[in-house]
């Protein structure tokens, strides 16, 4: 025969197994609450009407190498508005790089993720050689680092998509 203290104790445990499913679930959905507002944040800033600007301006650069580069732009000081806005068009381009990079090598997104809303494979290997060329010039071998690991865990992730359609 089943007392009354069995079944409150039945009671009490399905209660429990039930409230930890239920926080399970929400912990579920809020990750995929927050992984849809980072992504839609992210694509805001990457489909802007000036950072698709920018990112035109810097891809549309002509140079062969970073002394190149710094012949025909190393100008930018003289503060002509031309001039301005490329200065202005790399920092956005590279800030927004960094910023991608920091997520990613801090893991708050995955690989995957960064892949589908920005590649951004082309545009490191426009502005590669700029980057290492300041690292030398200023010596700051961390200039844009999260910008490069990003750049290499997108090419990791390409390789993997190719191999797999192989």
């Amino acid at each position: 025969m089943v007392d009354v203290q069995t079944v409150s104790i039945a009671v009490a445990s399905a209660s429990i197994v039930l409230a930890a499913i239920y926080y399970i679930w929400q912990i579920r959905h809020q990750t995929k609450l927050r992984e849809t507002d980072l992504m839609m944040r992210l694509y805001s800033i990457l489909t802007d009407k000036e950072f698709t600007r920018d990112y035109g301006k810097v891809f549309r650069c002509e140079f062969k190498n970073y002394d190149d580069f710094v012949k025909r732009y190393d100008s930018l000081y003289d503060n002509s508005e031309q001039e301005l806005e490329l200065k202005e068009s790399f920092s956005e381009v590279l800030n927004t790089g960094e910023m991608l990079g920091l997520l990613l090598k801090r893991k708050v997104v995955g690989a995957d993720f960064m892949y589908e809303i920005f590649p951004a494979l082309g545009i490191w290997e426009k502005i590669k050689p700029v980057v290492e060329g300041e690292r030398k010039r200023y010596n700051n071998p961390r200039i844009c680092e999260c910008f490069e690991y990003y750049y290499n865990e997108m090419k990791k992730r390409e390789q993997k998509l190719q191999k797999s359609k192989a």
